[in-house]
């Protein structure tokens, strides 16, 4: 068999080009010539016979769609390569979980508690974002796996359901549908809507409106779950959620009011995202499993 080229640390460089932008910053965050970085570069890129970057004088490089779909296998491969050679007893096992920024308050901390009470050698490290950013982080290898709602992904994700959960109403005390048991969609839009305006997000909650034939006034817009429910606490507007706040009060202590809703709601689906054609490893798969077995909202 024909030796490859092309080591651990050729990887190292092409993916320290592409999460800093330019060989000169890969150069410095390796401690390495910026000469090394780019003959490094080159030689992957005549094993391969395609380009990963393209070169913009004075703007860095960015990464071709050939490049793009090359380095989330790089990074499995590294990673791969890591875990095998390092042995257990040497190195802790690393898994990076992203999670939707709603999502991640109410259920990331205590599935990393529990994980690493049954993986007491693994280390698990957070990265927040929205949904298309979590998304691309999944194809290029940036994270391993993403707690999210499925809505609006690419077909290349793979996705672990975990749970639908019907969206809700939220009003202040005073309102006047605080002493209801349950209202209508119609009912609670009559009031001006505190949005979320989170990407995805906001076309969900305004979907749900447009189906009842709803054009709601909106009041105003968060990227913040706990900054709508204070605003609609203080009688800012009414509210509509997913994510499950048990709480009765907002940051500041003023009351808020939960409503479930009434009629045919399309449900926001939980669940575990991995990358299609990357791979997983078996520090990801035991996530995985764990999560699906556990996970209860």
């Amino acid at each position: 068999m024909k030796p490859i080229p092309i080591t651990l640390r050729h990887l190292d460089y092409v993916i320290a080009t592409a999460d800093t932008g330019s060989t000169a910053a890969a150069a410095r965050a390796l401690n390495v010539s910026q000469p090394s970085v780019s003959l490094a570069i080159a030689k992957v890129e005549a094993h391969l016979g395609r380009a990963l970057f393209a070169r913009n004088t004075g703007q860095g490089v960015g990464l071709t769609s050939f490049g793009e779909h090359k380095l989330g296998e790089f990074r499995t491969l590294r990673s791969q390569a890591f875990e095998t050679l390092s042995g257990e007893d040497r190195q802790r096992s690393v898994l990076t979980l992203g999670v939707f920024s709603t999502l991640g308050p109410r259920y990331a901390p205590g599935l990393v508690r529990g994980f690493l009470e049954e993986q007491p050698t693994a280390d698990v490290r957070l990265l927040e974002a929205d949904l298309e950013t979590l998304a691309q982080w999944l194809d290029s290898g940036q994270i391993d796996v993403a707690l999210i709602y499925e809505f609006g992904l690419p077909s290349t994700l793979e996705l672990i359901p975990l749970a639908d959960v019907r969206p809700y109403g939220v009003v202040s005390q005073s309102h006047r549908l605080a002493e209801r048991s349950s209202v209508s969609l119609a009912e609670l839009l009559q009031d001006p809507i505190i949005l979320m305006n989170l990407p995805h997000s906001r076309a969900y909650f305004l979907s749900l409106a447009q189906v009842q034939g709803i054009t709601p006034t909106i009041a105003y817009e968060t990227g913040s779950v706990e900054m709508l429910r204070a605003m609609v606490a203080n009688g800012l507007g009414v509210g509509v959620l997913a994510t499950d706040i048990p709480h009765h009060t907002a940051y500041d202590q003023t009351p808020i009011v939960r409503l479930p809703l009434t009629g045919h709601l399309a449900p926001h689906r939980i669940a575990l995202a991995r990358s299609g054609r990357l791979r997983p490893s078996s520090l990801t798969t035991a996530f995985c499993r764990y999560t699906r077995r556990v996970f209860v909202v």
